[in-house]
């Protein structure tokens, strides 16, 4: 299991509050009775910033195994396309 350090997650985090803001206003938007345009304009933007934020966790991982690895064929390729996979 790969423990990320918490200062690689910081874009991340930051990342997540954000869409935890959208989606906020989506709920506001619901509750005043938006356009059901707008509402789903909002909800896609808050599922791409939630997928990016995913990626961003993949990824530093994947960096990270490959430092911790020396370069040598560790990683359990399965479990990381199952990751990636998982945010498809």
């Amino acid at each position: 299991m790969v423990e990320l350090a918490p200062e690689k997650m910081t874009a991340v985090l930051n990342r997540l509050r954000r869409a935890q803001g959208q989606l906020g206003g989506v709920l506001k938007m619901i509750e005043d009775g938006r356009d059901c345009q707008d509402v789903v304009t909002q909800l896609a933007a808050v599922g791409k910033a939630i997928d990016r934020a995913g990626f961003a966790v993949i990824t530093a991982g994947l960096k990270q195994c490959l430092l911790e690895s020396g370069g040598q064929d560790t990683l359990d390729t399965a479990a990381m396309e199952k990751m990636f996979l998982s945010l498809a």
